[in-house]
């Protein structure tokens, strides 16, 4: 870290900062201008205290880090991309993924109708809610353990893998006993013992942007999860919340390629969530792929006029065709193609 002193302070007062430098372990060492001096600060800030405290000190104008606080999650301890293996199908590298699915898992019929529609189209997972969270207590909440064994049998009769949420630390083994992949929403991405619990499950963990969340914030969530022993971590932009109200919420693609240079993980888009408007998705999925994202996390339903979630984002099957069909050129011109489920022996 680099502790800068105010301009003109005494040679007795920096002595004091290089003191308390020393004091929290660093080495310190300090560059003395004509008006100004500056204390770099030599050791590991992600094992020593943080030094911003030191800005209790009068002399001190400010605390620059050095290291990454997501060391974990970061390119510059893992230069190389990660592919991350979820019920045996590689997601990142050169193939991209499509999870797709309804919202939410209403009945059976819908489930296994979608189910079969989303794999022909070529989705290799499917995505879907058996446990909701609402912003309304009054609004549908899924149906819960019955959501999670119509999800089972769709898995069974389909061969695609599962991606669904899980909304409490309490929930995770019962929620892993069936997902591929745990789904952290955006309500839950600073929810620092469910990403916790999630990460000693095993499963990979897919960690959505929250509605207001800094990259650094997104990224330090993915690095509780690395932290706590699983490296098996997906990013998801989702969308956050701006002034715009034309869109449901603003999708941020300039964050799916700062992640995409800041950490090694693989990203996935949400443009459903993204902008809540179903006759939008295609074309952000189109940047999606243009700006380097590894996947989509689509939402598709039978009959999205009748669905009991968000009706107004989800693709019908033809549309979710025509999805396929319009990104295959973005593909093809970033050397990538769609990944394909695995021969079932």
């Amino acid at each position: 870290m680099i502790v800068v002193i105010r301009p003109h302070t005494s040679p007795d007062k920096i002595d004091e900062v290089i003191q308390e430098v020393a004091a929290l372990g660093y080495t310190p060492a300090p560059i003395h201008g004509v008006n100004q001096s500056v204390v770099a600060a030599i050791g590991d800030e992600n094992t020593h205290p943080n030094l911003e405290s030191l800005l209790a000190l009068p002399q001190v104008e400010r605390v620059l880090r050095v290291q990454k606080r997501y060391r974990l999650a970061s390119r510059e301890t893992h230069p190389d991309g990660s592919i991350v293996e979820a019920g045996s199908i590689p997601i990142g590298g050169r193939a991209f993924t499509i999870m797709a699915g309804p919202c939410s898992v209403e009945n059976e019929k819908q489930l296994l109708t979608t189910a079969e529609a989303v794999r022909e189209g070529g989705a290799t997972f499917l995505r879907g809610g058996a446990y909701k969270p609402r912003t309304s207590p009054y609004e549908f909440q899924g149906l819960g353990p019955e959501g999670l064994r119509l999800l089972a049998k769709a898995k069974e009769l389909t061969g695609l893998r599962i991606i669904t949420e899980v909304l409490s630390e309490h929930d995770v083994e019962r929620v892993a006993e069936v997902a591929d992949i745990l789904q952290i929403g955006a309500r839950n991405s600073q929810n620092f013992q469910l990403l916790i619990a999630a990460s000693k499950s095993g499963r990979p963990v897919l960690v959505k942007r929250g509605f207001s969340q800094r990259i650094e914030e997104w990224l330090l969530s993915a690095e509780y999860v690395l932290a706590h022993g699983n490296p098996k971590v997906l990013l998801c932009e989702r969308g956050i919340r701006t002034f715009e109200t034309y869109t449901r919420n603003t999708l941020d693609l300039s964050a799916v390629a700062i992640a995409k240079l800041e950490s090694h993980l693989p990203v996935i888009v949400d443009p459903s969530q993204g902008c809540g408007r179903a006759e939008l998705v295609v074309t952000l999925c189109c940047g999606a792929v243009a700006v380097g994202a590894d996947g989509l996390l689509v939402e598709v339903h039978p009959h999205p006029a009748e669905a009991l979630s968000d009706g107004q984002q989800q693709l019908d099957f033809t549309g979710f065709r025509n999805l396929i069909k319009q990104i295959t050129p973005f593909l093809e011109a970033a050397n990538r193609s769609l990944q394909t489920l695995p021969t079932q022996k």
